[in-house]
């Protein structure tokens, strides 16, 4: 029996469109995916996440966008 996740989808993503981000938690993980390829799902830590959410808040990433 295949586990179905509530997925919640960023604010910050265009709608319906391809540049959706979505996560969900599930078994103590928080799973990661990108709504045009929902077969490919990125599991992390909570604290991992938190760490990552952290470091782009204060810029850490921004020399990364284009």
């Amino acid at each position: 029996m295949r586990e179905e996740f509530k997925w919640q989808k960023s604010s910050f993503s265009e709608g319906e469109g391809p540049n959706c981000v979505e996560v969900a938690q599930g078994g103590g993980h928080v799973l990661i995916r990108e709504s045009d390829l929902p077969e490919l799902i990125i599991t992390t830590s909570p604290e991992s996440l938190e760490s990552l959410l952290r470091g782009a808040k204060n810029g850490e990433f921004d020399h990364l966008a284009l």
